[in-house]
């Protein structure tokens, strides 16, 4: 089965181009904390021997900026650094990496007198400067809060839309087009619905493709096929990230998954169309990555899954993140929410904080609220 791609300009990541046809590249990010040097370089060479095209290093402080230089020089992997809020940290540690991926709506948080463009432009400055390629990575739990004012509760794609194809349109005016695109959330039809409305109105930006928050396996990665049958077989998407809630040791798995769901779809196997969750229980959970604060994340997530297996056919929606970057906003959505800090567990109803509680008790208290969703719900 041949494939029609979407007449994506090229974008070079290192030694690897994205677009304009070229074989659609596989990526992950690490897990470690960015400032043990050894076990980053250990994950970072592990998921390249895998066939990682690209692998993601998060950084949010010159600490990690500083570990960054010995890690690149101890691996041959294409390197994309995660700015978190800290924009300025372009500059520490865009000369030791082929790709720096920047969240619109995570620019607000430093220098707010400054205008977007103004911070977007010095990116990109920054970008030539070291020979760094860029991506443009809008989320659904932080989408740019001027967006969100301008559009209805009702249609939550709209200001991931909007600011996608501003930032696109600056670039383009300051003749950077070294860049690509994501639009991502934890819904596999929300991720379809708005990389298609997308690629309809800029067909030749190249979109890296994933679910955010999809979560443990196996549910995780049937949640991603669903989302990269639809948009790969349309010729939609350039690189691809599954995003899958494992332990360290088992980052690979996001590159094996990636990698047979592409085959299957080269090959017209495919799955779908599937309306996952929507009348039945949906956890979501982040990837593990170097921004999560406790370990204890993972096996939390685990647990959850396990204890709240009985209420699986509710169409209710529990969310488990695994830090205060995304942690706060990406819970707002979910009937009930969990985002992890060093020592305590925050619990949400929705956008409703309901107080954060130790690790070793907050399934008990994750329990009481689920049950008390349940018993509220109507009769089916």
């Amino acid at each position: 089965m041949e494939l029609v791609r979407n007449p994506t300009r090229p974008v070079r990541i290192g030694s690897i181009t994205i677009g304009k046809g070229n074989p659609i590249a596989i990526q992950s990010m690490t897990a470690t904390k960015t400032t043990d040097i050894d076990a980053t370089v250990a994950q970072v060479n592990a998921l390249h021997a895998a066939g990682a095209g690209v692998v993601r290093i998060a950084v949010d402080n010159k600490q990690e900026a500083a570990a960054l230089g010995e890690i690149r020089r101890q691996t041959e992997a294409n390197l994309s650094v995660d700015l978190q809020e800290n924009y300025r940290l372009a500059e520490l540690v865009a000369p030791h990496v082929d790709k720096i991926r920047y969240n619109p709506g995570h620019l607000y948080h430093h220098e707010r007198e400054k205008s977007w463009q103004e911070k977007v432009r010095y990116l990109a400055g920054i970008a030539v400067e070291n020979d760094c390629a860029m991506r443009v990575g809008v989320n659904c739990g932080s989408v740019d809060p001027a967006k969100k004012e301008r559009h209805s509760a009702d249609d939550p794609i709209a200001p991931m839309l909007e600011s996608a194809l501003d930032h696109c349109e600056f670039l383009d005016s300051i003749d950077f087009l070294r860049y690509c695109v994501s639009l991502k959330d934890s819904d596999p039809q929300q991720v379809i619905d708005v990389n298609r409305r997308f690629a309809a109105q800029r067909p030749d930006v190249p979109l890296h493709l994933g679910v955010t928050e999809a979560g443990l396996p196996p549910d995780g990665v049937i949640k991603t096929r669903i989302a990269f049958e639809q948009l790969v077989s349309r010729g939609i998407g350039d690189t691809v990230r599954v995003s899958l809630t494992v332990s360290n040791d088992r980052k690979p798995e996001e590159i094996a998954a990636g990698a047979q769901i592409l085959q299957d779809i080269a090959a017209g196997r495919v799955r779908s169309v599937v309306d996952f969750g929507t009348n039945t229980l949906n956890i979501i959970s982040c990837p593990s990555c170097s921004r999560v604060e406790n370990e204890a994340f993972i096996e939390l997530a685990e647990d959850v899954k396990a204890m709240t297996a009985y209420a699986k056919a509710h169409a209710i929606t529990i969310a488990v993140m695994g830090c205060r970057v995304n942690g706060p906003g990406e819970t707002d959505d979910a009937d009930l929410g969990l985002w992890c800090g060093p020592t305590h567990v925050n619990l949400k109803k929705g956008s409703e904080s309901l107080g954060a509680y130790p690790y070793d008790q907050i399934l008990a208290r994750l329990k009481e609220e689920l049950d008390a969703l349940i018993g509220a719900a109507p009769a089916r």
